[in-house]
């Protein structure tokens, strides 16, 4: 099979893509899979070193406000279909597959008008724009929650498959365990709480994290802390104004991005992150508490209907953005990080919303498309 994958900006359109294709090439070695992504997102990353060939083109998210730049995006985001169809021509695939986001513009519009067989995954349960424009254009679109299913009634196919996740659950061996933790310069006998704010970083949390740490409050727990590859050095230099070196802080490990998430999710004790589709899978894959900060939205408050569900559930408490604080995230923290029994209980009961055969799945409706198409021609 020859696969053409839509995928930039964040880690949540760009992982769930990695996992599909990797799926793809786990089910068939032997296909050819190419990623189209921009020149300044994520993908950059990621996927050259998932071992993909990413194909680069140049689109953008576009934003409500008039402006002489916004326009020029709109214009070379429109302008970019031509070099999909380009590449459609070359590559000659069996078929399209996007994640959502502003990549699947340009992608998509240009699979449609070159008639390739196209299937779309959004991972929340409101769907993104994107995903709503080409539903109906599309042969199917695969969702990660049933709502989603309800909000895309002009879509030719619509099935609910769950979200794709590169995370799975793993039992890591003792000796493993302190193998890692030492690499991080992190100790084994205290609790973990892995603070993080996706791909890009969550201001709100940092700042908080900060405060936290700048007032020592973390003293019955350790910290191992993604700040986001943008947020870094701001990070860094706010701690330099109070003298603290970020590379040297006492049961704190700081970097920008990590690329073990797998690992370390399932050493964590404790998750503080936002609570965003792909983040709430994981999770609930390995059974772990969490502390949610939900990205604020003027349009619709997706991230806290996400981490509402956790919440009823027992399994997750809540922080809105604009009431975190050092101290309050501090006192959440102290409400559950000493109690083994009450976090193994909140990690079970997150445990009941996990997926399962979602690759598998998702796979499974692709060869349907391809065949479909084959048996057409």
């Amino acid at each position: 099979m020859k696969v053409i994958v839509s995928a930039a900006g964040t880690g949540g359109h760009i992982n769930p893509a990695i996992s599909i294709a990797n799926k793809i090439r786990e089910k068939e070695p032997n296909s050819e899979i190419i990623f189209i992504g921009t020149n300044h997102g994520l993908e950059n990353d990621l996927v050259p070193r998932a071992g993909y060939e990413l194909k680069r083109i140049e689109a953008y998210g576009l934003k409500k406000e008039v402006s002489f730049k916004n326009l020029k995006h709109i214009f070379k985001t429109i302008r970019s279909a031509k070099e999909v169809k380009k590449i459609i021509d070359e590559f000659q695939p069996d078929l399209v597959l996007g994640t959502g986001g502003y990549i699947c513009g340009p992608v998509f519009a240009a699979a449609t008008s070159r008639k390739v067989p196209a299937v779309l995954h959004e991972s929340n349960a409101y769907p993104g724009k994107a995903v709503k424009m080409f539903a109906k254009e599309v042969d199917c679109v695969l969702v990660g929650f049933e709502e989603a299913k309800e909000r895309l009634s002009e879509a030719k196919k619509v099935v609910v498959t769950g979200n794709p996740t590169k995370i799975r659950k793993l039992a890591i061996a003792r000796d493993e365990k302190q193998k890692i933790l030492a690499d991080l310069g992190i100790k084994n006998d205290l609790p973990i709480v892995l603070i993080f704010g996706g791909s890009q970083g969550a201001q709100a949390i940092n700042e908080a994290t900060v405060e936290l740490i700048k007032s020592k409050l973390n003293q019955d727990y350790q910290i191992i802390w993604a700040t986001g590859q943008n947020q870094y050095d701001i990070v860094k230099e706010s701690f330099e104004k109070a003298t603290i070196s970020i590379k040297n802080i006492k049961d704190v490990k700081v970097v920008p991005y990590i690329y073990n998430m797998e690992e370390l999710i399932n050493l964590a004790d404790l998750v503080i992150c936002r609570s965003g589709a792909m983040t709430i899978t994981e999770l609930a894959i390995c059974s772990k508490p969490a502390i949610f900060v939900p990205l604020p939205s003027r349009s619709a408050n997706r991230q806290e209907d996400n981490a509402r569900v956790l919440e009823k559930l027992g399994a997750a408490k809540i922080i809105l953005n604009h009431e975190l604080t050092g101290s309050k995230l501090a006192s959440q923290i102290d409400d559950v990080i000493k109690d083994k029994a009450k976090l193994e209980k909140m990690g079970k009961l997150a445990n009941k919303i996990a997926p399962s055969r979602v690759e598998e799945k998702i796979y499974e409706e692709i060869q349907k498309v391809v065949k479909k198409e084959n048996t057409e021609i």
